[in-house]
């Protein structure tokens, strides 16, 4: 497994085809539309092998009928606890599952909270670290919690950040710039963050993609990956007014935060 093929789907979704090293098969992560999907499938000669499934939103499953119209038999991994049709494998976390069509090994993780039984895929081929984490993590900023709570999505990102830190992170959407707003607003001083936007935004000019970023850079300028730093403590306590007693509380505050006063 070398390469990954990014198919843009929505205003701002991202859907991963996974690639073998001949580049003609491919696992498809999140297909929450068909019909992009088979169209790149088709431009590049790839068959697809799997389709692995992160959560239950429509916009990470919403194409799995049609591409199992297209292609018969495709089989579907996803979580256990969550109602997602057409699942032929259901996942919970701490399973490998092994891909032999791609020669790809995934290591699946439970990452609750933005949904309850959210799950994300972790694979290491030719020395890069990759992790496939739907809207558990974004760049520069995390899912917001549906019915999952704040305090599984907050431990679900510290599991995230003990991975090594050359793991690229792969979501499902391109809130780069959006994020790095609020981080700003959470740490207006950080340098790492200043030139991050400045990075970020003439990828974007040009119409390039900001999705996978690196571990090693989320660490530095996420501020949900950093709620446990003093100076972003004493911000989000003054900003919310509340008094904050643990990174949990300090996670929870942050995300209400960005919910009703930014977003």
């Amino acid at each position: 497994m070398a390469h990954i093929i990014t198919v843009p789907a929505f205003s701002d979704n991202y859907i991963w085809l996974v690639c073998n090293d001949k580049q003609d098969k491919a696992a498809i992560v999140d297909p929450g539309d068909a019909k992009p999907v088979i169209a790149a499938l088709k431009e590049n000669n790839i068959t697809p092998a799997a389709i692995l499934i992160t959560h239950f939103h429509n916009d990470h499953v919403g194409g799995i009928s049609d591409l199992l119209e297209e292609y018969p038999n495709l089989p579907v991994y996803g979580p256990y606890s969550e109602r997602i049709p057409h699942i032929t494998t259901k996942l919970g976390g701490d399973e490998t599952i092994r891909i032999e069509e791609i020669d790809a090994e995934f290591k699946v993780m439970n990452v609750y909270g933005h949904t309850a039984g959210h799950i994300a895929y972790f694979t290491e081929a030719q020395g890069q670290n990759r992790l496939f984490c739907g809207d558990t993590i974004f760049a520069a900023g995390c899912g917001r919690v549906f019915n999952g709570t704040m305090e599984q999505l907050h431990d679900s990102l510290a599991k995230i950040a003990k991975l090594p830190e050359d793991t690229l992170l792969y979501c499902a959407h391109e809130y780069t710039m959006a994020n790095i707003g609020f981080a700003k607003w959470v740490e207006p001083e950080s340098v790492d963050l200043l030139e991050r936007e400045k990075t970020a935004q003439a990828m974007r000019d040009d119409n390039i993609q900001t999705v996978p970023s690196l571990l090693s850079l989320e660490i530095k300028t996420n501020p949900f990956l950093r709620t446990h730093l003093d100076h972003v403590v004493e911000r989000v306590a003054s900003a919310t007014g509340k008094t904050l007693n643990n990174s949990t509380e300090v996670f929870a505050a942050m995300r209400t935060w960005k919910d009703t006063e930014y977003d």
